[in-house]
């Protein structure tokens, strides 16, 4: 008890010029010692922001979370239970799917924080959003490049490049144990730690402190968590793209030599468009996971080498919302336009009105769309 009463004069005499005075808000208002120990000094201070900024950002995330939970929850059901989905390159995408769903299951503790306008859950409850949050936006990254290298053997080498289930497991269990590493070693403060950020509604890795290995650890985890899946995915997908373009211009060279207008006149117009499917699919990848994760690894950049004044508790609740915005498409990107996934929600959920050809509906039409659509599908 003692050594509490002198933690708190400690803090208090330290924290004492960053509290509230002529009626202004401060955010550290009403924290006590043990949560002021793992707030990072450089949001001590900044005002406290209006309480409309907590609602909005409230209410965001409860339309985030429902349409996350709702959406991956409908792929991990219908992946999990149906036979016909349950091949080796879906398991990626159930994979996929669980990681997207953790992250924003750990929704409800920032919702909690924004409703009481501050560091509510305290430091247990920071711990675990930082865990989740961790283990969700790693794993998605390297489950994105795992997928990216799968639909890039499926195409490019359509005779020997398909993905088997033992594989495709191993995959799997890689990316958790890749990702364990980074969740634990802030968890136990190993190596860097997990603080609030922002308004204090949310936590991340520490990336403001102004020491060596704070530094170090922000380069290891942007290059392992950001760089390394980035590049893959970009790779990946560029030669997917780039095998596309290649077929379709040989198709129209050899069209030419045979005096004909296009060799695809006699097939079916779904076919024809199945591989520009595949290129607006890969671009799709690529672009929401630049965009969801790029503004987070460059803000972490910024704050241990650069201009620590740029980011405001308001410019650094931006990134996070980025990263929630994925959870919430990729339901959409990479099983909701799966055919074979919409025709098992068509046959459960008749009243969805979804309306998916049959397979058995076109003989050429199903050859192309069952070979690319685990593209689109990625």
């Amino acid at each position: 008890m003692k050594n509490e009463t002198q933690n708190y004069n400690v803090y208090g005499a330290y924290f004492a010029p960053l509290r509230s005075s002529d009626g202004v808000k401060m955010l550290v208002d009403g924290l006590d010692s043990a949560d002021l120990a793992v707030i990072p000094e450089h949001w001590l201070s900044y005002t406290s922001p209006p309480a409309s900024a907590h609602t909005a950002l409230a209410l965001l995330y409860i339309f985030f979370t429902a349409a996350a939970l709702i959406g991956n929850g409908l792929v991990i059901f219908i992946f999990a239970t149906s036979k016909s989905l349950r091949t080796s390159s879906n398991l990626l995408i159930l994979n996929l799917a669980i990681f997207d769903f953790i992250m924003m299951a750990k929704a409800p503790i920032f919702i909690y924080n924004s409703a009481m306008r501050g560091f509510a859950t305290g430091a247990l409850g920071c711990q675990i959003f930082s865990v989740m949050g961790a283990y969700s936006g790693i794993g998605a990254s390297m489950t994105n490049a795992c997928i990216a290298y799968d639909r890039h053997s499926t195409i490019t080498r359509p005779l020997d490049g398909r993905l088997s289930r033992g594989k495709a497991l191993l995959m799997i269990a890689c990316v958790w144990i890749y990702a364990t590493p980074w969740a634990l070693m802030p968890l136990f403060n190993v190596w860097g730690r997990f603080v609030p950020e922002g308004y204090l509604t949310s936590c991340t890795f520490d990336y403001l402190s102004n020491s060596f290995d704070t530094k170090l650890f922000v380069v290891c985890i942007f290059t392992c968590s950001c760089l390394f899946p980035m590049c893959f995915i970009i790779y990946f997908y560029s030669g997917i793209v780039k095998q596309v373009f290649a077929h379709e211009a040989a198709l129209r060279e050899q069209a030419k030599k045979m005096n004909v207008e296009s060799l695809r006149s006699n097939q079916n117009a779904s076919a024809e468009s199945a591989e520009i499917r595949i290129a607006k699919a890969a671009l799709t990848v690529c672009f929401l996971f630049v965009a969801s994760w790029t503004p987070y690894g460059v803000m972490s950049l910024i704050g241990a080498f650069g201009d620590q004044q740029l980011l405001t508790p308001g410019v650094t609740m931006i990134p996070a919302v980025a990263c929630k915005t994925v959870a919430c498409i990729d339901p959409w990107v990479y099983a909701i336009s799966h055919p074979k996934y919409r025709q098992e929600l068509q046959r459960r959920m008749p009243w969805l009105q979804i309306r998916e050809p049959d397979d058995n509906a076109s003989t050429g039409t199903s050859n192309t769309i069952n070979s690319t659509a685990p593209a689109t599908s990625a």
